[in-house]
């Protein structure tokens, strides 16, 4: 027997009782990522990110399982964009928002929605997971939203949300992943030969700039660096027009209780002074790039800093994933993959729900076609 409750904030989670069901790749639904995010204020309000916690219990109050949902009235900080779709309800005079979301907010990150206690047989998980989904379904109706998205699901659980009438989406990103190489010379080698040179001179000329680069995990990181970071995340948004989703609070938070799950690379110049840093976050056998920022234009800095520095620290932990976040054809010519990421959508509107499925379906037509194309031009030694 089981049952399903609603929690609509971390405070009303328990801590102790929330660690049997976090991911053991994922750091981003783990207790301390949610509560940061809760905590400094950078969901909830008017960020149009409201938490509603799934939790399936057994009689006795165990828990199960659970599924992070938001309830939003924007499409802001999801990377899977649905504008469009918003703007068609707009102009057949009705509201696309508000909707129901299985994310991480700000956060195109791969990692699984359906989170089932460590140690559950299939029969178990297969009674939660679909407890889950049909509390989705009852809320949705509920609340009476347009439409049910999860994004960024794992392969592994397409048939769970398909089942449950859910349209899956196509996406494409690139990953890089480690087949077991002992040092950064061997991920080289593997390179094929314009792209290995390229790599190559790009940290030579680097090297040239007389600056000093640092890796920065568990207890080498502090407060001030936490303040670095966040100064770094402002003035790239500002360069770039966009609207800051994440406090300063947001970054001190999980620089004080995740840092053993984060590398921070900094580059200084000969004085000591910062120069540029890129924040990741890694757990298990993933490592995933989060934020980036510059005080100053050097050559060929962003892709040491968030490329080769991270590809490094992966090999020497043996790593085997590394996602670098969205967007960045740049990448494949360094050795990240195209990877075809997944996102499903149950749109309540039939007619809608019809013309959204037809959408999806050219649109992942199209992008075999850019797989294609890429596997022309493959980075690495055949």
């Amino acid at each position: 027997m089981m049952r399903v409750e609603r929690a609509y904030g971390v405070g009303e989670l328990d801590r102790a009782s929330w660690r049997a069901v976090e991911p053991p790749g994922f750091p981003f639904f783990d207790f301390e990522f949610l509560e940061a995010l809760e905590r400094s204020g950078s969901i909830g309000g008017r960020s149009g990110w409201s938490p509603v916690y799934l939790l399936c219990r057994e009689e006795e109050g165990r828990l199960l399982g659970a599924l992070c949902l938001y309830l939003k009235t924007n499409s802001y900080g999801e990377y899977i964009f649905d504008w469009e779709w918003a703007h068609a309800y707009r102009e057949h005079g009705l509201s696309y928002y508000p909707k129901l979301v299985s994310a991480v907010p700000f956060t195109p990150a791969t990692g699984p929605k359906l989170l089932v206690r460590k140690g559950a047989d299939a029969p178990e998980r297969a009674a939660v997971t679909e407890a889950l989904l049909g509390a989705v379904e009852e809320l949705g109706t509920e609340r009476r939203v347009s439409s049910s998205h999860a994004l960024f699901l794992p392969e592994r659980e397409l048939p769970e949300f398909a089942g449950r009438g859910f349209a899956v989406r196509h996406s494409l990103q690139f990953h890089w992943r480690n087949p077991g190489y002992g040092t950064f010379s061997d991920y080289l080698d593997a390179l094929e030969g314009k792209r290995r040179r390229q790599v190559s001179r790009e940290r030579r000329q680097l090297a040239g700039e007389g600056l000093e680069i640092r890796r920065l995990t568990s207890k080498s990181l502090g407060p001030e660096h936490a303040a670095l970071m966040y100064r770094l995340y402002i003035g790239t948004l500002d360069r770039k027009w966009g609207a800051p989703y994440l406090t300063g609070e947001f970054f001190e938070e999980v620089f004080r209780t995740m840092r053993d799950r984060i590398l921070l690379v900094l580059a200084q110049d000969g004085r000591g002074r910062p120069v540029a840093g890129a924040l990741n976050f890694f757990k298990g056998g993933a490592i995933y790039g989060r934020y980036w920022g510059a005080f100053e234009e050097r050559r060929n800095l962003h892709f040491e800093l968030c490329y080769y520095q991270a590809i490094e620290f992966a090999i020497e932990r043996g790593l085997a994933l590394f996602e670098a976040g969205a967007q960045g054809e740049h990448k494949h010519a360094r050795g990240f993959l195209p990877t075809l990421t997944y996102s499903a959508h149950a749109i309540r509107h039939p007619d809608f729900r019809r013309a959204i499925e037809d959408y999806i379906a050219e649109e992942r037509d199209l992008l075999d076609g850019v797989l294609g194309s890429y596997a022309r031009h493959y980075p690495y030694r055949r």
